[in-house]
């Protein structure tokens, strides 16, 4: 647009809605594209009073910085930074878009200050880290009582977020074709977010199992055969398992297998995924083999792993000699010559 040129007019709403159908070509998820609506059109909302229109009558050449900072500054009082960075990052991507499309200047976000968010810990399961064990042990055994129990399937489910680390969207999008190679070489071909896919090594304990889960699922429905497009994770119906359903599921089994205590809050399905990465970190993998494994797009999340569990810094730790000091000021210690240590 050139020195001049009109903008181009349009409401909020209707360029709300175009944004939106333009997102459909980075193949989102609906969730994520229902996050984007909801956040949208509650900011918009409040624009709208502030500006003082009708609903729906806000022209987006009216969207200011002083405007969309009022806005956002009603918006973020009730609610979490977590909340108001996510509703921040949805208007910054629509009024960018605005932008491109000749209906704004310039984009105004940048005289919208954003909360800081506090770098986030792993959440895996409490304890000495045989709680995942403990999960798989009694599930097997058939502690989930429920109403049609179908313990082949609950296995598969924990089992795989287990030893994958896969994401909740990620699980339920696994199909018959996603698992393909050679016994003994299988991976599981996962599409996660953005659309980025990877490729997971499994071994030959998950290999078995999924074969039990397929050969219960045939003989419970009456299957001849699966085409390569069916859902791998089906509720009792044979229908393919949704989001609600999955965290039914898990929490149930938490629930029975009597590890209820050891799950971190705001943690359900995706305590396996820390779990995962946890137990591998423990065991000595890479920030860089975990970014590949979980699909992270930076190797910073996966080196919050590593820094939180790498047995090398705890040993580093270990050796400062104070702790020799200390040692010998205790009873018993390994000194016991009551001689204090030089100030």
């Amino acid at each position: 647009m050139g020195d001049g040129d009109p903008l181009v007019l349009m409401r909020v709403p209707e360029a709300t809605a175009e944004f939106l159908s333009g997102l459909r070509a980075k193949k989102l998820s609906p969730h994520t594209v229902a996050g984007y609506r909801r956040d949208l059109l509650i900011v918009g909302r409040i624009a709208e009073e502030a500006a003082g229109v009708e609903p729906g009558g806000l022209e987006v050449r009216r969207l200011t910085g002083r405007l969309v900072r009022a806005a956002f500054a009603d918006f973020a009082g009730p609610r979490s930074p977590a909340s108001v960075n996510r509703a921040w990052s949805a208007w910054n991507q629509f009024l960018t878009f605005c932008v491109a499309e000749g209906m704004l200047e310039g984009n105004p976000m940048a005289a919208v200050p954003r909360p800081r968010q506090p770098a986030k810990a792993p959440k895996p399961l409490l304890g000495d880290g045989s709680a995942s064990a403990t999960l798989l042990e009694r599930i097997a055994a058939g502690a989930r009582e429920a109403r049609d129990p179908w313990v082949e399937r609950d296995l598969v489910v924990l089992g795989l977020a287990l030893v994958t680390g896969m994401r909740s969207a990620e699980l339920l999008g696994v199909t018959i074709g996603s698992i393909g190679g050679a016994p003994g070489d299988r991976r599981i071909q996962v599409v996660g977010k953005g659309g980025r896919s990877r490729s997971l090594p499994i071994e030959a304990p998950i290999e078995r199992l999924i074969e039990d889960y397929l050969d219960s699922r045939s003989r419970r429905f009456g299957l001849v055969s699966l085409p390569r497009s069916a859902a791998l994770l089906v509720d009792t119906r044979n229908a393919p398992l949704r989001r609600g359903g999955l965290q039914y599921l898990v929490g149930q089994c938490y629930r029975y297998a009597g590890i209820n205590d050891r799950v971190q809050k705001g943690t359900l399905v995706h305590a396996l995924r820390h779990e995962f990465a946890t137990r591998l970190a423990e065991r000595g993998a890479s920030a860089h083999e975990l970014m590949e494994l979980l699909g992270h797009s930076s190797i910073v999340t996966g080196q919050g792993y590593v820094a939180s569990t790498a047995r090398e810094v705890r040993g580093a730790a270990r050796a400062n000699p104070a702790y020799g000091v200390l040692d010998g000021l205790l009873p018993g210690g390994a000194s016991g010559d009551g001689v204090s240590p030089a100030v």
